[in-house]
């Protein structure tokens, strides 16, 4: 079992090399067809390759993923693990229960004493897509990380100012249904990156679902709200807040599960602790070239 888990990674890291390949050979391509189209100079590192590039630059547009992590995401429902950090508090395991209901097919296990590595593989072994694990500080919710499996990536978020289901005054009733998801704000690459990681945590919805999911976008804060809605008589639609609420800081993107993040590069890292960290914004577009 180990070699086979080991013999897959190997030849998901190798097909991810070539993505990369094709994505770097893409760039290049659209710079020498937007050169061509404004009548402007060439780049003086493409000149050499110049033509050919622009031969094939007719067939530029695509997307290339070789191997992207989610592109069998649609064909079947993810299939969910949430838990929580060792030793959790009642209103640490009380929000995982909340959490749980957030995500359809999502099931919540006891951490007890097995260690990370054990729950990536109990989780692995059970076919599922996406594993959740919850953290706390002094008894309040303050982590996310989204590991999806079985090979990545690992995404980390911090989480402030939470609001459970019982302190929202006039709570509506929990909805099963798969949710309509909004995401706003999040034009960037990064952006679009974390969009996908989140909005594969849930299954397609059916148009007639009441049920939606918010992922608002305001300083690199993305603002997380539950609602569901009915339609009135007179053809008004009254949205009801379901809870729970919080926001969630994205700090890390890891190409890797949770077993081996110290071998798995870092795909994107929030440096806080620079001069210009204050003032740029990674998960919108505020100016004419996209953050990284």
């Amino acid at each position: 079992m180990i070699r086979r888990e080991n013999r897959l990674r190997r030849e998901y890291i190798f097909r991810k090399s070539l993505e990369e390949k094709q994505k770097s050979l893409e760039e290049k391509r659209e710079k020498i067809r937007d050169a061509l189209e404004n009548n402007t100079k060439i780049d003086y590192n493409l000149r050499k390759d110049a033509i050919e590039l622009a031969k094939g630059s007719d067939w530029g547009g695509q997307q290339y993923e070789v191997d992207s992590e989610y592109r069998w995401a649609g064909a079947q429902d993810p299939k969910i693990v949430i838990t929580t950090s060792r030793d959790p508090s009642s209103r640490l395991k009380m929000f995982a229960k909340e959490m749980k209901l957030i995500f359809p097919n999502a099931q919540r296990i006891n951490r007890g004493h097995y260690d990370v590595k054990q729950v990536v593989q109990a989780s692995k072994a059970q076919d599922s897509t996406d594993l959740i694990i919850f953290t706390e500080t002094r008894g309040n919710p303050d982590g996310m990380l989204v590991c999806h499996l079985p090979f990545g990536p690992t995404a980390f978020f911090s989480m402030a100012n939470v609001v459970m289901r019982h302190d929202i005054p006039n709570c509506g009733t929990m909805s099963e249904q798969y949710p309509h998801l909004i995401f706003d704000n999040l034009n960037s690459k990064l952006g679009q990156r974390f969009t996908t990681i989140l909005k594969h945590l849930f299954p397609v919805p059916k148009p007639d679902s009441k049920r939606i999911v918010t992922f608002s976008n305001t300083d690199d804060y993305l603002s997380f709200r539950h609602h569901v809605y009915k339609t009135e008589t007179g053809g008004e639609i009254e949205l009801s807040e379901v809870g729970p609420r919080f926001e969630l800081k994205p700090y890390q993107i890891k190409l890797g599960t949770l077993e081996n993040l110290a071998a798995a590069e870092d795909e994107w890292v929030l440096r806080t602790y620079t001069n210009t960290a204050r003032k740029r914004q990674f998960l919108s577009v505020t100016r004419n070239d996209d953050e990284e």
